[in-house]
C-alpha cells in the first residue's frame, strides 16, 4: 500500500480526499492544525488514516508529516478572498511559505508526486471567457496572487528536481462538509442553509456574476488522476465542468430543488471578487482525462439532502 498525505485533510476537499484514499485501501496522514477543518468529517474513516495536528507554517511539522510519503495532496490553505484581503500577511504565510515549506520537505524525503490546490482566482482581471490556461490577469485580490505565487514555486520544483508537481485551478467547489456558518462561507452553503430557515441570503453586487460550480466529488476525481499522470507534471489546469451560472441564477436553482420562493438581499460588490467565471478544461481532459460526472444539478440535489438532514 502507498501513502499519500492530505494536508488541510479535516478540511472540506481534504477530507474528501483523504476518505476516497483510504476507502480503496491505502495508507493516509493527514496533516491539519484544525484551525478551520473537523475531526468529524474524517468519521467516516475513523481508525483508518493518521492525524498530525500541525501547521504548515513550520517546517519540521512538514518534514515529519511527508517522512516515508509517495504523495502529497496539498488542500491546506487560507481560503478566502476576503480574508486575504483583511489579513495579506496571514495568507502570506499559510499560503505561501506554508506551501514552499511542503515542497522543500517533499523534496527531501523523495516524494513522487505533489498535487497542489489552486484557483480561479490566479486569472485576475483577465476579462476573457472562458478561462483558459495561459491567459492569467493581474491578481486583484492577496489570495490570487498567493496561489499564483504557489503554482510558480511547484513548476520551479519540478523543472529542477524532477519532482510531478501539478496545480489544480479550483473554481466554485461545493458539496457535503462545506461550512456554511463562516463569515467567509462560501455561496453554495450560505444559500442552502439560509433558504432551509426561510431567510433572504445576501447577494454582493448586482447577482449577474457568473461562476463555475463543481462538486467535490469529481475534485476528488481531478487529483487522482492528476497525481498519476505523468503528462501533466508541472503544470497548471482548470479543474471545472466549464459551465457558467450567475449567482442569481443560483439562488433560483436553490429555490427551485428545495420547493421554495426566497427572495435576496443586495449589498454592494466586496472588493477582491472576481465578475465573471467560467473555465475552459480542454487541457485537463488532455493532460489527465478528466471530466466532470456529476452536473450542477444533480450534484446541487445531493447537497441539498445533504445540509437538510443537519439542519
Amino acid at each position: 500500500m502507498a501513502r499519500f498525505l492530505v494536508t488541510g485533510g479535516a478540511g472540506f476537499i481534504g477530507s474528501h480526499i483523504a476518505e476516497t484514499l483510504a476507502k480503496r485501501g491505502d495508507e493516509v496522514r493527514v496533516l491539519d492544525n484544525l484551525s478551520t477543518g473537523k475531526m468529524e468529517n474524517l468519521a467516516g474513516i475513523a481508525g483508518r488514516f493518521e492525524l498530525i495536528e500541525g501547521d504548515i507554517r513550520d517546517l519540521e511539522t512538514c518534514r515529519r508529516a511527508v517522512d516515508g510519503v509517495v504523495a502529497v495532496f496539498h488542500e491546506a490553505a487560507l481560503a478566502s478572498v476576503a480574508r486575504s484581503v483583511e489579513d495579506p500577511l496571514l495568507a502570506n504565510a499559510v499560503n505561501v511559505t506554508g506551501t514552499l515549506n511542503l515542497l522543500v520537505a517533499a523534496k527531501a524525503a523523495g516524494a513522487k508526486s505533489f498535487v497542489l490546490a489552486s484557483s480561479s482566482a490566479v486569472y485576475g482581471d483577465d476579462l476573457t471567457m472562458p478561462k483558459v490556461e495561459g491567459r492569467e490577469g493581474r491578481p486583484v485580490s492577496p489570495y490570487g496572487a498567493t496561489k499564483l505565487f504557489d503554482e510558480k514555486y511547484a513548476q520551479a520544483f519540478h523543472i529542477l528536481h524532477g519532482m510531478r508537481t501539478v496545480s489544480l485551478r479550483y473554481f466554485n467547489v461545493f458539496g457535503p462538509r462545506q461550512d456554511p456558518y463562516s463569515e467567509y462561507s462560501a455561496v453554495i452553503p450560505l444559500f442552502v442553509t439560509k433558504v432551509l430557515r426561510g431567510e433572504r441570503p445576501t447577494i454582493f453586487g448586482d447577482g449577474e456574476q457568473s461562476r463555475d460550480f463543481i462538486h467535490v466529488e469529481d475534485v476528488v476525481r481531478a487529483n487522482l488522476l492528476a497525481a498519476a499522470s505523468a503528462a501533466a507534471a508541472g503544470e497548471a489546469f482548470n479543474v471545472a465542468c466549464g459551465v457558467g451560472t450567475t449567482v442569481n441564477g443560483l439562488l433560483a436553482a436553490v429555490n427551485e430543488v428545495l420547493g421554495a420562493r426566497v427572495a435576496a438581499r443586495y449589498a454592494p460588490p466586496r472588493p477582491g471578487d472576481i465578475l465573471q467565471s467560467t473555465a475552459d478544461i480542454t487541457k485537463a481532459r488532455r493532460l489527465t482525462g478528466f471530466a466532470p460526472c456529476l452536473s450542477f444539478m444533480d450534484g446541487l440535489r445531493a447537497t441539498v439532502e445533504w445540509y437538510k438532514k443537519r439542519s
